[in-house]
C-alpha cells in the first residue's frame, strides 16, 4: 500500500461555498442570450464542468456560436460577484491546516480559472494558505489537455510536486470531479454534506459528510497505507 503523499482538493462546493453564486451568474447570462434558465437548473446540467466544456452545449441551445471571449467574459462576472459574496465551506481552513500539520503536501486543482480562485480565496482569507498551490483548467488547457473529468488537471498537480498518482487522494463533491481522480488511478473522497453520495460512491469515491471530520479521517488513512 503505496504511503500518503498529497492531497489535492476541488476548489466549489469542497473549500469555497461558491456554487449557488456561481449558478446564479450562470443563468443570468444564459438568461440574457436567450436561453431561459434557473440556477437550479444550471446546477443540474453544468456542476462541476468547466466554461470551456459548456460552450457547446450552450451553442446547441442558443442555435448559433457564442464569442470567442464568452468563457473569459463569463469568469471575469463571476469574479466580480465572488469578490463581494463567496464564502468558505466550514472547517476549510481546519481541514487545509490538517493536512500540513500531518506532513503532506497540498494543492487545489478546480475547473475554474485563476481569476476566480483568486476572488474566492481572497473574499474567503484563505489566499496566503493556498498561494503558489492552485491548478487551474486554464493551465491544461493551454498545455493541450482537457479540464475534468478528463485526468489532466489531478495529474498536473502530482507532476509539480513529483508525486505518483497512487499516493495522491482528491477531495471532490462532483461526479465530473471523482470519475477525473478515478481515471488519474487517484484515490477520491467525496464531500457530500447534504448526504447525495450516491452518484459519487457509483464513480468509486468514498463519501463524508463534513469538512470537521476531515482531520481524523486524514490521520486514519495515513496510518492505514503505513501499514506493512
Amino acid at each position: 500500500m503505496t504511503p500518503l503523499r498529497l492531497v489535492i482538493f476541488d476548489c466549489d462546493g469542497v473549500l469555497i461555498d461558491s456554487e449557488p453564486v456561481c449558478n446564479r451568474v450562470v443563468a443570468g447570462v444564459l438568461t440574457g442570450l436567450g436561453w431561459r434558465i434557473t440556477a437550479e437548473e444550471c446546477e443540474q446540467r453544468f456542476v462541476g464542468m468547466s466554461f470551456y466544456a459548456m460552450r457547446p452545449l450552450v451553442e446547441d441551445r442558443l442555435g448559433r456560436a457564442l464569442p470567442l471571449a464568452w468563457e473569459n467574459d463569463l469568469a471575469m462576472c463571476v469574479a466580480e460577484t465572488m469578490t463581494r459574496e463567496a464564502v468558505a465551506i466550514p472547517h476549510a481552513e481546519q481541514a487545509i491546516r490538517a493536512v500540513a500539520e500531518m506532513g503532506l503536501e497540498w494543492r487545489v486543482a478546480s475547473n475554474s480559472s485563476h481569476r476566480e480562485m483568486a476572488a474566492k480565496f481572497g473574499r474567503t482569507g484563505l489566499d496566503g494558505l493556498l498561494a503558489g498551490r492552485l491548478h487551474s483548467v486554464e493551465d491544461v488547457l493551454a498545455a493541450g489537455g482537457r479540464g475534468k473529468p478528463a485526468p489532466d488537471l489531478f495529474l498536473s498537480a502530482a507532476r509539480t510536486v513529483g508525486v505518483a498518482p497512487e499516493a495522491c487522494l482528491v477531495v471532490e463533491d462532483s461526479v465530473l470531479g471523482a470519475r477525473g481522480a478515478a481515471a488519474a488511478c487517484m484515490a477520491c473522497w467525496a464531500f457530500c454534506p447534504n448526504g447525495a453520495a450516491s452518484a459519487l460512491a457509483a464513480e468509486g469515491a468514498v463519501p463524508f459528510r463534513s469538512l470537521a471530520e476531515f482531520p481524523a479521517l486524514l490521520r486514519t488513512e495515513i496510518q492505514r497505507r503505513a501499514r506493512p
